[in-house]
């Protein structure tokens, strides 16, 4: 047991996730991404109306000034976004991001971070960078930011609702390793771009463009039965399936699948159904007692290649919807910092050993 948190609580054995006492179920239909913000940093009850004060620091944090920008530009083009990302949320570090973490800070890192990166991706795509829009909410600004055109509003809101579902999820590899660099004394800054690094493996947050792929391999959904087959029969991963932390379904998953069938490509929405029906039959038979359902990832995929986003940008996305998180735990570890330096159990030879050589 690592200690002690009040921002989230993920029940795996029931499926359960909660920020700050409002479950999952609750927030999603109603709440914005400013308002989860609000919540995890603030403690402020969610509406579904973005509190304003909030809403308006975000829009006004977003954008960029000239120095911050010009380092963003120095980044060399060409690089995939989510090590650009990792780059280009280090240079907002600097004196001012000191420790402890502040709440401006945490503010400052949600709402920069999505500008630094669509900027990156327009810039490495030959396009130029557009305009802020202050009008247009978190979701809808980073839509916007990529495409150059304002989204429709399913596509936003359909972006915001997977961002406050991905805002937060416990002591996960991203937020464990950011909370370890704040234990040291370090900057949110630093905190989070090992956040980042930690993000990137496909064992935490880096599988949903590997979903994308795998659904494409299946191409239609009458080859499911017989592609997950033999996946499994080279031992391969069925990329989407099981979760760590869930026993049962996780939350987030049931969520992902409503919005997909809201807003998804329907010929792709039964190419994804097909494969979960075979994943889940096929583990079910090869391990009847193991317990493995969908996570957040599977739908999430869909989701994001409905909105628009390319499988390159999946990744990144998550961590755009984790800064919200990132900045919370940042605070939380500071409010009452202790070290966190784990203990292992050695396996090596005992004491003892002779020297091999002449002492020197």
């Amino acid at each position: 047991m690592l200690g002690d948190s009040a921002i989230t609580l993920v029940a795996g054995e029931t499926g359960g996730l909660v920020y700050r006492g409002y479950d999952i179920n609750e927030l999603v239909p109603r709440a914005t991404y400013e308002g989860i913000v609000a919540l995890l940093l603030d403690g402020a009850a969610p509406s579904r109306d973005p509190p304003e004060r909030l809403a308006d620091e975000l829009r006004r944090r977003r954008a960029l000034t000239p120095s911050e920008a010009s380092l963003a530009d120095a980044v060399p083009l060409g690089l995939p976004p989510l090590e650009a990302m990792r780059s280009l949320v280090s240079l907002l570090g600097g004196p001012a991001w000191a420790y402890p973490p502040t709440r401006d800070q945490g503010l400052e890192l949600v709402a920069k971070t999505p500008t630094l990166l669509a900027r990156y991706v327009r810039r490495s795509m030959g396009r130029s960078v557009v305009p802020d829009r202050p009008e247009l909410g978190h979701a809808a600004h980073y839509l916007y930011h990529l495409t150059g055109e304002v989204p429709t509003a399913s596509h936003a809101r359909a972006l915001e609702q997977y961002l406050v579902m991905l805002a937060d999820h416990g002591m996960n590899a991203s937020t464990f390793a950011l909370r370890i660099v704040l234990s040291t004394q370090s900057d949110l800054i630093s905190g989070a771009v090992a956040a980042i690094g930690a993000l990137k493996g496909p064992a935490h947050g880096g599988a949903p463009s590997r979903v994308s792929d795998m659904l494409d391999g299946v191409g239609r959904p009458e080859n499911a039965e017989a592609w997950v087959a033999s996946a499994l029969a080279r031992k391969e991963r069925l990329y989407g399936f099981g979760h760590r932390a869930y026993k049962t379904e996780d939350p987030r998953a049931v969520l992902l699948k409503q919005i997909a069938h809201r807003i998804a490509d329907p010929d792709r929405l039964a190419v994804a159904e097909a494969v979960e029906r075979a994943g889940v039959a096929a583990l079910r038979k090869k391990n009847p007692e193991g317990r493995l359902f969908l996570n957040v990832e599977f739908y999430g995929a869909v989701v994001l290649e409905a909105v628009g986003l390319p499988r390159e940008l999946f990744t990144p996305t998550f961590a755009v919807a984790r800064t919200a998180g990132w900045g919370a735990h940042a605070l939380e570890q500071a409010a009452d910092n202790r070290l966190i330096r784990p203990d292992v159990r050695y396996t090596g030879p005992g004491p003892g050993l002779s020297w091999p050589g002449p002492v020197r």
